[in-house]
C-alpha cells in the first residue's frame, strides 16, 4: 500500500504502508506513486475547502492517465454534492445529477471525467457515502465544527436543522466495503460503475448529536446551532468559510442513500453501532476524559 501526500504533511500510517511525498497536481508525483498499483484511491481534494475547479478537475486527470498507464483501477468516494431536489430525499445510483452548488458541478464533472475515461478502458469504482467521520478523519465537519479535538465533549454544536434527517458514514465501515467491492468478480461490476454506502442514517438529524454525546460521556450535554448568520459575516474575511457555506443546504434536507445495490454485491453493508462508531471516533480525536474512554476497541476493525 502506498500513500502520496503534500510534501511536510505526513500523518502516522501503519507499518504496511509506504509513505512519498509528493503533489496532485503534478503528473509525474502521481505515476511515480502509482507505479505498479492494482487500485490507485483517488481521495484527494483542493486544501482548505478552496480552488476546487482549479485544483480538483486536474488532480483527477493526473490519477486517470495515471490508471490508463498502469491498467490500475481507479477507487474514488463520492458524496451528495451531485444531487439537488429532483433526487432527494432517497438517492439511488441512478438519481439525476442537478447539483445545486458551485462543488456540486465541479462533482459531477470529475465524474464525467470517470465515465468518458471508461470508454478509454480506465476502470472506476465509486462509493459513494454521507458526511464521514472516524478516528483519524481531517477536515471534516465532525471535527472543524461538532466538538474541539483534544477536550471532553462539554457542549456540540449542531450543523443541521434538528429534524432533518441526515447520512453519515463511519470511514473504517466505508474502507471495509470498498475493500469488499474491489474483490467482487469484475463481470458483475460495470467498467464505469457507482454504488451507494448506507452509513449512518439519523431521523431526525439531531439524534446524531445526543448520541456523540452519549458517547463523550456527557448525556446532558448542551447542544448548540452553528450560528450560520455569523457564518455569513465570517465568510466575507475568510474563503474557508464561504466554501462551507455553499453547503448549508444538505444541513436543511434529508438526502438519504439507497445501499440495495451494495447489499446486492458484499451481502451485510458493514455497521459499527453508531454510540461505538462516535466512541472510537472521540477517543482519536483525543475527547475522551479516562472515565468516559473506558476500553476502546480496535478503530481500524469495524463491527458486522
Amino acid at each position: 500500500h502506498r500513500d502520496s501526500a503534500r510534501a511536510g504533511r505526513r500523518t502516522t500510517l501503519p507499518p504496511a504502508v509506504e509513505w512519498l511525498p509528493g503533489d496532485a497536481m503534478r503528473r509525474e508525483d502521481v505515476h511515480r506513486a502509482a507505479a505498479n498499483a492494482e487500485v490507485i484511491v483517488h481521495a484527494a481534494n483542493p486544501p482548505g475547502y478552496r480552488h476546487w475547479r482549479s485544483r480538483a478537475v486536474p488532480m483527477l486527470a493526473n490519477t486517470i492517465d495515471a490508471a490508463r498507464r498502469t491498467g490500475a483501477r481507479i477507487l474514488f468516494p463520492g458524496n451528495v454534492y451531485n444531487f439537488g431536489p429532483d433526487a432527494w430525499p432517497l438517492v439511488s445510483e441512478d438519481s439525476p445529477q442537478n447539483p445545486v452548488s458551485r462543488k456540486g458541478a465541479v462533482r459531477v464533472e470529475m465524474e464525467t471525467l470517470l465515465a468518458t475515461a471508461a470508454d478509454r478502458g480506465v476502470r472506476t469504482l465509486i462509493l459513494r457515502a454521507g458526511d464521514f467521520f472516524g478516528p483519524h478523519a481531517p477536515a471534516s465537519w465532525f471535527e472543524t465544527v461538532m466538538v474541539r479535538p483534544g477536550r471532553p465533549v462539554r457542549s456540540i454544536t449542531w450543523p443541521g436543522e434538528r429534524e432533518a434527517g441526515h447520512a453519515f458514514a463511519y470511514l473504517p465501515d466505508m474502507a471495509e466495503a470498498a475493500a469488499r467491492l474491489l474483490e467482487v468478480d469484475e463481470a458483475r461490476l460495470a467498467r464505469f460503475e457507482t454504488v451507494n454506502f448506507g452509513g449512518h442514517w439519523c431521523a431526525p438529524g439531531i439524534a446524531f448529536a445526543h448520541a456523540l454525546a452519549r458517547a463523550g460521556g456527557q448525556p446532558g450535554a448542551r447542544v448548540k446551532p452553528l450560528p450560520w448568520a455569523l457564518m455569513r459575516l465570517a465568510a466575507l474575511f475568510a474563503p474557508t468559510v464561504r466554501e462551507a457555506l455553499e453547503m448549508r443546504y444538505l444541513w436543511r434536507e434529508p438526502v438519504q442513500l439507497d445501499n440495495a445495490k451494495l447489499v446486492s454485491l458484499i451481502g451485510e453493508e458493514p455497521h459499527t453501532p453508531l454510540d461505538e462508531a462516535l466512541r472510537r471516533t472521540l477517543a482519536g480525536l483525543g475527547c475522551l476524559t479516562p472515565q468516559a474512554a473506558g476500553p476502546v476497541g480496535d478503530a481500524a476493525e469495524p463491527a458486522a
